[in-house]
């Protein structure tokens, strides 16, 4: 298998109350790799969840084809539904039972055994709070709850739309944790969220989408990269001054943030000591510039950022 989840010419329309059509998805290819965690990026509005339905069997594409651990949705979605778990959206949980009663009842309606509600209390760090009435757990709490009802199957894929939505930092760590584990599990993680920076700390692989198409993917360097290819930042004095002997010398400079960027790969640093030295210019500090996911985010979503 080559993929566990692929995607190509997803097209999803919806019909308008008062007349016309709105494009959810248009268009969209996507292919995710196995194992690891993999982030599906991009505003409130950018298709996120309308794909994650799709691929759930959910709703039905106006047009295109998706795939999912080699069989094709919705279609052959029965023959491998079993070996996918998945959030989309706030889990529904009874507040009124405890934790462990939440997953015995969904257990009981798939036939799964009594002994991997246990495991999946474990999996997900609830073992001790297992006999506690839902209402009592904080927001984190519910969410990894929530994760447990999806690891219940023991699934080789795990979808989940934007699992620490609404959480503190502290819930956005525990998910992070629990999420990267859970990739290096072997299992696939395929999670939409909008949190950049947790994403940048958790991911293997990213795709970013723009108004239902994919604008970059790839890993999470190889994305990064493609954002203004490979440069150095220049700490020193008299940045004008710097600055103007870095052109002189054919370097591709400009000034950024109280530094010079200049375009050339770090192990060309030396070029850049060199042609500072050459006037008498002593560098303070010089480091990659590695630029940030979230600025790469808003350079390509543009106008939909928020």
């Amino acid at each position: 298998m080559s993929a566990v989840i692929e995607v190509e010419g997803l097209r999803k329309e919806y019909r308008r109350l008062r007349g016309g059509r709105v494009v959810a998805v248009d268009g969209l290819d996507l292919s995710v790799p196995e194992g690891g965690v993999f982030g599906f990026l991009g505003p409130n509005g950018s298709g996120k969840t309308t794909t994650i339905r799709c691929l759930l069997g959910l709703i039905r594409p106006s047009a295109g084809r998706a795939a999912v651990l080699g069989r094709p949705v919705p279609a052959q979605l029965a023959g491998v539904i079993g070996s996918v778990g998945s959030i989309v959206e706030t889990p529904l949980l009874f507040p009124t039972m405890t934790g462990r009663a939440n997953l015995r009842l969904l257990a009981g309606i798939d036939g799964i055994p009594d002994r991997r509600v246990d495991e999946a209390l474990e999996a997900v760090g609830l073992a001790e709070r297992g006999r506690d009435h839902v209402r009592r757990y904080s927001l984190g709490m519910r969410q990894r709850l929530g994760l447990a009802a999806a690891l219940l199957k023991d699934p080789a894929l795990l979808i989940l739309d934007e699992p620490a939505n609404g959480l503190d930092p502290a819930g956005i760590r525990e998910i992070r944790e629990l999420l990267r584990r859970l990739g290096r599990e072997g299992r696939t993680v395929f999670v939409s969220s909008h949190l950049l920076s947790e994403v940048e700390q958790t991911c293997d692989a990213v795709a970013i989408l723009r108004r239902g198409r994919c604008v970059a993917a790839g890993t999470v360097r190889e994305v990064l990269a493609s954002g203004g290819g490979e440069a150095v930042l220049v700490q020193l004095s008299d940045l004008d001054a710097g600055l103007a002997a870095l052109r002189d010398a054919g370097l591709p400079a400009e000034r950024r943030d109280g530094t010079v960027r200049v375009a050339v790969p770090a192990a060309d640093a030396a070029r850049v000591s060199q042609a500072l030295g050459a006037r008498g210019l002593w560098v303070s500090g010089l480091r990659p510039d590695e630029q940030r996911l979230e600025e790469l985010f808003l350079e390509l979503t543009g106008e939909e950022a928020s």
